[in-house]
């Protein structure tokens, strides 16, 4: 799942490794996340939980944590991609910075025009071996609560999808959202049962 709204989001910042916090906002939908995952869980089953250590992402883990009585592992593999010199700056700072990736040739180890910041393929390493460490597990069910950057890594490794063929592709997950991922017991396929589901979220009235 992607971590819900945090401080940078309202106030226009660069995420990135910026450690902003939940909004009350986010920590009311890190309540309904974790509602929502008590509620296709059973009770009885064993749950492991990992987390991004940033703490927009581990606050949000705690509160899952909490709901469903298991300490989360926090695991800086998990973060969003790293923005260098620009993060906590204003967006529009990053904006007029940013080098945009060309259409066809080097894209995911394409220099961004930003001090310090991850290439693409760095990022993406960086989630695969996080998935890995977790994938080692016999654990039934595995929460994983990381950042909208990241999705597209978890779910591809998770799918075992070679790193060099994400050139293109991107899946796209909305602040407080949870994709499912299941593996049948019998043929070991593995499906995206929903991506970046909100449904459990609480409108503000």
């Amino acid at each position: 799942m992607a971590h819900p709204e945090s401080t940078h989001h309202v106030d226009g910042l660069v995420g990135g490794w910026y450690d902003s916090q939940l909004t009350t906002a986010g920590s009311r939908a890190a309540a309904s996340i974790a509602q929502a995952l008590r509620a296709k869980i059973p009770e009885q089953a064993d749950v492991e939980l990992f987390s991004s250590d940033l703490q927009r992402a581990s606050q949000a883990a705690t509160v899952i944590g909490d709901v469903l009585e298991v300490k989360p592992v926090l695991d800086r593999r998990l973060r969003e991609k790293s923005y260098g010199e620009a993060e906590g700056k204003p967006q529009e700072w990053l904006n007029q910075r940013f080098v945009p990736p060309p259409a066809v040739g080097v894209r995911m180890r394409h220099d961004e025009g930003v001090s310090g910041s991850e290439t693409i393929a760095a990022f993406a390493h960086r989630v695969y071996a996080a998935m890995d460490a977790i994938g080692q597990s016999a654990c039934e069910h595995q929460i994983i609560v990381t950042h909208g950057g990241a999705i597209t890594f978890a779910v591809a490794s998770w799918a075992r999808l070679p790193v060099e063929s994400l050139d293109y592709v991107r899946f796209q997950a909305a602040s407080g959202s949870i994709t499912e991922l299941r593996e049948d017991d019998y043929f070991h396929n593995r499906q995206v049962v929903s991506l970046g589901d909100t449904r459990h979220l609480v409108a503000e009235p």
